[in-house]
């Protein structure tokens, strides 16, 4: 194997365990929350602080390689992996599980740019769609394959295998990455601190304000969090207008496909991660199904997903954005109402179509707005623009998963709890429609890049 295909398998396998858990850890959340006696919308922070660490880290991780080398900073990366995953594994308490989360996400998101900047500067522009090929190929099996995984592991087992198994793999990575990678360093701009402290505290509060909201005898806490999630938001948005080199240029925010790409990320997976979340505790704890069943549904929205992306990568340039868009999200939002009729008199073959469903039109979506956001930009102006998407994309997971175990909960002080889940999904098929009502916003003639924030 040449060298630049080693590095190619390290980045990829990489990449690969940090989508297993994110989606096998989600089938455990039941009986993660019955064990250590938790809520359903406190149990989601087991997701939300892996996607958080995962998420905090990315900006750091290009100059944390120009210091100490992209060897070393693989071999770190799935060094702390290994740490997260094994605390997380043993712990005995849910704030202990939940650190060692954050943990495990900040070591796992280290290596994926790294990898990535690494692996396509080794590669002809003209051989790089090999590598998405295959990058596609990651985010497509992960999900299909992890949950059903994580299922039997659970249900033959226990919830703690879910991380411990991830062990042996994240250590070969690591062994791999000291034999194949060269010592080398690169060169790197001194990251904006500041501004990383005022989006993770945003970020942060947000999500703690909207996770606590339901299970709260006195609302003034989390709706605090939720006051200082706002401020600390405003205070990035002012220190952006005076810093040239921002962390997240929200410049490029400006663009008309970008911002309804990020529109359709929310409406499209984030939505979906909030809704597969509550659908998992409906089908365990009200349906009766089992770890390794509820997981199985996961391997039709991959089928579905792959059919959808085979088909906007040879139609994307022939019919445009808008007019894949239009299907994708009507399709997405359709299979999120089909769940609400999920019960005793219709199950399997409901959620058969209603995944099938999700998963065409979430890789109708997720597809067309991978390509859609950075189309207009080039040179400097993709990197930043690439930073903010990638920000975002982990970003929607997490605000996915905090926001509809927050409607659950409300709903269900009002109402039965099977209502409760119905009614959310519904609540959640609406909303996924919302970005239609800016779709004419993509014929518009983007804003000339000159026109952006100037260093």
């Amino acid at each position: 194997m040449t060298y630049r295909y080693r590095v190619a398998t390290l980045f990829l396998a990489g990449f690969f365990i940090d989508c297993i858990n994110i989606f096998m850890s989600a089938i455990a959340l039941p009986d993660i929350s019955r064990q250590l006696h938790v809520s359903e919308s406190s149990v989601a922070w087991v997701a939300n602080s892996y996607i958080l660490g995962l998420t905090l880290i990315i900006p750091l991780s290009i100059w944390i390689a120009s210091h100490i080398g992209v060897r070393m900073t693989m071999m770190a990366s799935m060094a702390v992996f290994t740490v997260g995953a094994l605390c997380a594994g043993l712990s005995t308490d849910f704030n202990g599980l939940i650190i060692f989360r954050f943990l495990q996400g900040a070591g796992g998101g280290l290596l994926i740019p790294v990898g990535q900047a690494l692996t396509f500067g080794l590669f002809q522009k003209n051989e790089r769609a090999r590598i998405s090929t295959l990058i596609m190929a990651v985010a497509l099996i992960a999900p299909a394959i992890s949950p059903a995984a994580g299922g039997a592991i659970v249900d033959h087992f226990s919830w703690r295998w879910v991380f411990l198994c991830n062990i042996p793999f994240s250590l070969l990575t690591a062994a791999l990455a000291w034999w194949w990678i060269k010592a080398e360093k690169t060169t790197a701009q001194r990251p904006d601190l500041a501004g990383l402290a005022l989006v993770s505290l945003a970020l942060a509060a947000l999500l703690m304000g909207m996770s606590l909201y339901a299970d709260a005898t006195n609302p003034a806490l989390p709706l605090g969090l939720v006051i200082v999630g706002v401020i600390f938001a405003a205070l990035y948005v002012r220190h952006y207008r005076r810093q040239p080199d921002a962390i997240v240029d929200l410049s490029v925010l400006s663009n008309p496909r970008m911002r309804f790409s990020v529109l359709v990320y929310y409406a499209v997976p984030g939505i979906f991660t909030g809704v597969n979340l509550l659908n998992i505790f409906f089908l365990q704890q009200v349906m009766g199904w089992g770890a390794s069943e509820t997981g199985l549904l996961m391997v039709l929205y991959a089928a579905g997903s792959f059919c959808a992306m085979s088909v906007c990568g040879r139609f994307y340039n022939r019919v445009g954005a808008a007019k894949l868009f239009l299907p994708g999200l009507i399709c997405h939002a359709a299979g999120i109402a089909l769940l609400s009729l999920v019960g005793a008199d219709y199950g399997l073959p409901v959620l058969v179509l209603a995944y099938l469903l999700m998963g065409i039109g979430g890789g109708i979506g997720a597809n067309t707005a991978q390509t859609t956001a950075m189309i207009d930009f080039t040179g400097e102006h993709l990197s930043r623009a690439s930073t903010v998407w990638n920000l975002n994309r982990q970003m929607s997971f997490s605000v996915g998963a905090a926001l509809f175990t927050l409607l659950f909960n409300l709903l269900q002080q009002h109402t039965t709890t099977t209502s409760a889940y119905h009614t959310a999904f519904l609540i959640a098929a609406l909303l996924g429609l919302l970005p239609l009502l800016t779709l004419m916003s993509l014929n518009k003639q983007p804003e000339s890049l000159c026109n952006q924030k100037e260093n």
